[in-house]
């Protein structure tokens, strides 16, 4: 089967955009804060900490709705779970344009967490189940892939929207991807294996033998590897915006938006790279690969300010390629590592608490960022990006898996 054939008509490719297409406006939707920052801390008067601790609580929310969401969607499908969240965040992006201090925010913000992390477990394993082993990293890169596409869209509406109108009107076009919903309910179905299985699991089934082991040490690669991507990209556009004696770049909000759409533009190569690597060669040797990397650019970035403007700009589409390009090992892996009935309730946990504990990182690169400046505090993230490049060979490799027979 070649992985191009029927690109517009058959159930995986259906599926497939959906999900690339939710995921793309789940991106959006969550990085209009991002980009919104600076104009917020301004308006009322935070310090880094206390920005940082809004996108913090927004991690800590999207755990919690990425593990709910993993465990509905192995009740009532992948499909019908990945409307209910893309609604939910929709909706929630709209409602924090009300907002009137950080508790307000906070609120809503954690609304928007909840649809994130839900709709990644739902999106991910409707992907992974609706595609064969040789293809499935392709496919699931294809839909991660989504996540630069929704970043570079959000840098574009900023760049338009919050100069001309305020952050309100910015948030506001954050309800827009609640139209998705009618295409999935029309076009999209559920994935034959799911449709299928018979098997009826307790959630706890992904801590007991033989899976136990594995979703321990997979926990603890998604929490390194998280952490070191919301340390350095929750702060990257307030870092290049930031003034050069705080240790940013100093750049207009325009000229921002152009750097984070370079970055981002190499993130969109990076995922589907990694596809074709993790295919052909294996998924642990692929991820090890990138994160290896990912750890050698981010201080040097964090840097490139004081050194050179162009080395600014040079380095941007690889810290987006090899930064963030990684991140479709998870939906490929651990779809590989867990039966049917437990599959959307494993990768739902796996991933989901690690990026609750990931939650510290914009925190703590922001207190880190008040006494040695952002490009300093980048560099905290070098350390974890190290570790996932080891910790990812504690688990199996998975390729070639015939999700049918696990």
């Amino acid at each position: 089967m070649r992985f191009f054939e029927g690109v517009f008509s058959t159930p995986r490719w259906l599926a497939l955009w959906a999900a690339q297409l939710g995921f793309m406006l789940d991106a959006m939707d969550v990085l209009l804060y991002v980009f919104a920052l600076t104009t917020l801390k301004a308006e009322f008067g935070w310090t880094n900490a206390q920005a940082g601790l809004v996108s913090s609580v927004t991690l800590i929310s999207s755990a919690a709705g990425g593990i709910v969401a993993g465990v509905v969607s192995d009740r009532i499908g992948r499909r019908r779970t990945l409307i209910y969240t893309i609604l939910l965040y929709s909706l929630a992006s709209a409602g924090t344009a009300t907002s009137r201090g950080i508790v307000d925010l906070i609120f809503w913000r954690a609304l928007v967490g909840l649809g994130l992390g839900g709709e990644w477990s739902a999106g991910a394993t409707l992907v992974a189940e609706s595609w064969p082993a040789e293809h499935r990293a392709k496919a699931v890169s294809f839909m991660q892939s989504g996540w630069a596409l929704g970043y570079m869209a959000a840098a574009g509406l900023s760049a338009w929207i919050l100069p001309a109108y305020g952050w309100r009107a910015l948030f506001l076009a954050g309800v827009l991807p609640a139209l998705v919903t009618v295409f999935i309910r029309r076009k999209v179905e559920e994935p034959e294996i799911w449709v299928k299985s018979t098997g009826k699991a307790s959630f706890m089934g992904i801590f007991r033998p033989p899976v136990g082991r594995r979703t321990l040490f997979a926990t603890i690669l998604a929490t390194s590897v998280l952490f070191a991507y919301w340390g350095l990209f929750t702060w990257l556009p307030g870092f290049l915006s930031s003034p050069t004696e705080q240790g940013g770049a100093g750049m207009s909000i325009l000229k921002t938006s152009g750097f984070v759409f370079a970055v981002q533009m190499g993130a969109f190569y990076g995922y589907l790279c990694f596809g074709v690597l993790a295919d052909k060669f294996g998924r642990r040797p692929a991820f090890a690969f990138y994160v290896g990397v990912a750890a050698l650019l981010t201080p040097l970035y964090g840097l490139a300010p004081r050194i050179s403007p162009m080395l600014l700009l040079l380095l941007g589409p690889c810290i987006g390629f090899f930064g963030t390009g990684f991140f479709s090992l998870f939906g490929t892996m651990l779809a590989e590592l867990y039966p049917t009935a437990i599959r959307g309730a494993g990768q739902g946990f796996v991933y989901n608490f690690g990026r609750g504990l990931s939650a510290l990182a914009p925190y703590a690169v922001g207190s880190l960022a008040d006494h040695f400046g952002l490009g300093a505090a980048l560099g905290l993230n070098s350390a974890f990006f190290l570790a996932a490049s080891l910790l990812v060979f504690l688990l199996p490799e998975t390729r070639q898996t015939q999700l049918e027979t696990v």
